[in-house]
This record gives structure tokens, sequence and C-alpha cells, in this order.
């Protein structure tokens, strides 16, 4: 194999040749969570001193919850225990490469059982944390790591990590530019929350009629969705009967309730078909774009949307699926998929839905849930609102999709050396 001039062949890969590849204990040491029973349950109380297990480092980041914490007094009996700021705690437990650079605000809190601290030496904790998070490092760990149904992480295992170390600097330089991307990343994550919120308030008042569009008024008509459908069954109907033996790989297009979301179509990268003699025995009812599809199995049972083009010719869908078309001179689709989204509507289907361990609604109890609509332009109006909110939240998730997949390339070529910064 070929190695580029400035870069030399490694047992963990191809890097720069100024960097070093050793065994990550000779740049840190560890300490392991104390073991259960040095914890009691009288220890524990609500919004003390956080303990820190594998569940709470998520995203590079340490998230407690109030409820894990102990007390002031116990947590004095485990010093050894607790971590400083710049120190890495990595979960032992489960998935691995979950770790997290303790911060200032953070330090004194407890490593817990599940997890361990790694202390840096001669290596910047934020580089190393990338490098523990890497495919490559996970790999390396599960390959070596004790445990065979749970994989469990020692000291010995993690001391003897080989890892790539740049000169300080560089370490710095790199960790940085994956920083700035994570912020980016936490900032486009924050305003798709605002987003969303946006969207669910406007979604309260417009179809409610709290709020009324300028140019609107009059009142609002309260009718059964049966009543929607004209009282017509063809109008309001479920899927059919389609069992394992009728599926195939390819043929007549089947729709499953996990295709319907809440308020949108779900494509799955696997798609069923039916068989042609099925379609034929079962005498199938064929759907239409636009259809308003209503999934009456949770969860959440109710969930709906309107099938879209999905370039198919002949489309089925299942039993528990509702095949709902008001006539659009009095209903826009549009309208009743956010009306079929929003909080009142999922109480007023679990409300009347059955079961116990899988929670359903019958055909007759949805026809018989009333909703209140106004006159169809207005329909018109609330849907068009609402469709340029959910544009805009599309248009952010992919440009927040878009950041990962090059925080992940840059994680790549920083983190081989590929790319360099200094």
């Amino acid at each position: 194999m070929d190695v580029r001039p400035g870069y030399k062949q490694t047992e963990v890969g191809v890097f720069p040749v100024y960097w070093d590849i050793e065994p990550l204990g000779r740049h840190a040491t560890f300490r392991t969570g104390p073991f259960g029973s040095a914890l009691h349950k009288s220890d524990y109380t609500n919004d003390g001193i956080p303990v820190v297990n594998p569940m709470h480092i998520v995203d590079g980041r340490i998230e407690p919850t109030r409820t894990m914490t102990i007390t002031e007094h116990a947590a004095k009996g485990l010093s050894d225990f607790r971590m400083r700021a710049g120190e890495i705690v990595i979960g032992r437990r489960g998935d691995m490469g979950r770790c997290a650079v303790v911060q200032e605000h953070q330090a004194g809190w407890l490593c817990g059982t599940g997890s361990m601290i790694v202390r840096p030496q001669n290596a910047d904790a934020d580089f190393l944390q990338r490098v523990l998070s890497s495919p490559r490092a996970i790999s390396a760990i599960e390959e070596a790591s004790v445990g065979t149904t749970m994989v469990n992480l020692n000291q010995g295992t993690l001391a003897g990590l080989k890892v790539q170390l740049p000169p300080i600097p560089e370490q710095r330089a790199i960790a940085t530019a994956l920083s700035d991307v994570d912020a980016l990343l936490g900032g486009l994550d924050r305003l798709i929350a605002k987003k969303r919120d946006l969207k669910q308030a406007a979604m309260q008042h417009l179809l409610t009629g709290q709020t009324r569009l300028p140019g609107f008024h009059g009142g609002w008509e309260v009718k059964t969705l049966f009543d929607l459908a004209e009282r017509r069954k063809e109008l309001f109907d479920d899927g059919d009967w389609i069992e394992s033996e009728h599926i195939t790989l390819e043929g007549i297009r089947l729709i499953q309730t996990g295709n319907i979301g809440v308020g949108c179509f779900i494509e799955k990268e696997t798609k069923k078909f039916i068989y042609e003699k099925s379609f034929t025995s079962l005498r199938c009812k064929q759907l239409r774009t636009g259809d308003l599809l209503i999934c009456r199995l949770a969860d959440p049972a109710g969930r709906a949307c309107v099938l879209p083009d999905i370039g198919e010719e002949r489309i089925v869908t299942s039993v528990d699926v509702t095949i709902f078309r008001p006539p659009i001179q009095i209903a826009d689709r549009g309208f009743l998929a956010n009306m079929f989204s929003s909080t009142e509507w999922f109480r007023a289907v679990s409300d009347r839905s059955g079961g116990t361990t899988h929670k359903r609604i019958s055909r007759g109890a949805l026809g018989r849930i009333a909703i209140r609509l106004p006159p169809l332009p207005e329909q018109t109006a609330i849907a068009a609102v609402l469709s340029d909110m959910d544009a805009e939240l599309s248009a952010l998730e992919a440009r927040r999709d878009k950041t990962r997949d090059l925080k992940q390339a840059m994680m790549q070529e920083l983190l081989t050396g590929r790319t360099r910064l200094v």
C-alpha cells in the first residue's frame, strides 16, 4: 500500500509522521466509579450532587437527572470519585463511545458505578474526547472489552487503547474546529425546537378559532368525521385484512401503520407489496393520492397523514388504517391533517380507545368524534399558514442533518490528519 509523503502506516491506520501513536495509559490516569454498595437508598435525594452514569452522557455532553443525585453528606465520603473540570467521564457499559469533558460548573459531580474518569496528562482533554468517541476507537474498545451480553470497559482495556496524538497545538486546533461545528448544531437544534413550539402554539390558536386570520369571521360548524364523509362507508372505510402470506417484495404497494406519522407520511427504506392474486382475492380497496389515512393503533392512535404521490400505480393499506375521503367541497385535507395532529384530537381518540397492552380505536368510535370546522376558505388559509411553518422546519432540519454529515466528515479528516489545521 502506497503512503503519501509526510505520512506513515501504523497498526491503527495512516497518520502524519509527526503524530505519536501510543497507549492511552501513557497520557492519562483512570478512576472507576464506586461500587453500588458505596451508596445506600438514604443517600439519594432530589436536586443534590449529580451522579453521572452512561445514560447521562448524551452527544458529548453531561445531562444529569434531578432524581439521580445524592446528598452533600454522602458525597463527602466519595471524594476520590468526584470529577474535576478538564477530566473526561466515559461510560463503561452498553454503547461505547459515550464520553464527555467535565465543565467548570460540573466540577464536584460524582462518577457513577457505570462510568470511569479519564484524567489526561500531556494531552488536550477535548481532543481525547473526540478520539474516544470516534468509530475506530469504539471498535477497538468493543473488541478488547470483556462481557458477552453487555460490553464492560475496564481500566486495563482503556489504558492499552492506542490513540493518535498530534502536537498539543494541533490537538487544540482540531478540538476547536469540531467544537465550532457542535455550537452550530446546538444553535440549529435550539432554533428547530423554538420553531416547533411556535407551530404548536399556532395550531392551538388557529385550529380552535381562538385566533382568526385576517378577513375571516363567522361561526364554525361542528361535525363528526362520519358526517363529514356524508355517512357513506366508501368515504370512511378501513383498509384490507392483509396478512403475512400476502406480502411480497414487489407487486402492488402496501402502506402499513409504520408509514403513517403524526401529520406526515413516512417512507421506509424497505417497502412492502402484496401479490396481484391477493389484491384480487381480497378485493382490496385502492388508495388515491390525497386520501387521509388515519391509524387506529398506537402509538399514538389517531395519527394521520395525507397520502402524497409516491410514484406507485396501485396502492393498498391494512385493516388498522381508516381511509377518509371527505368531499373537497367542504373539507380541506391539509387542515384536517393538522387537526388530527393536535393535542385535543389525540385526547379525544385516547378517551375512546380500548385495549390494555395495545391501544386501538374502532372505526365506529373514530367516526363519532366531532370536530369544529370553519368555512372551507378559512380551512385552506389555516392549512397554508401551517404548511409554510412545516416547510421552514423541514428546511432547518435538512440543514441540521447536512451539518451533522459535515461534522462526521470533518472528524474523519481531522482525527486522521488527512486535513491539517496547523
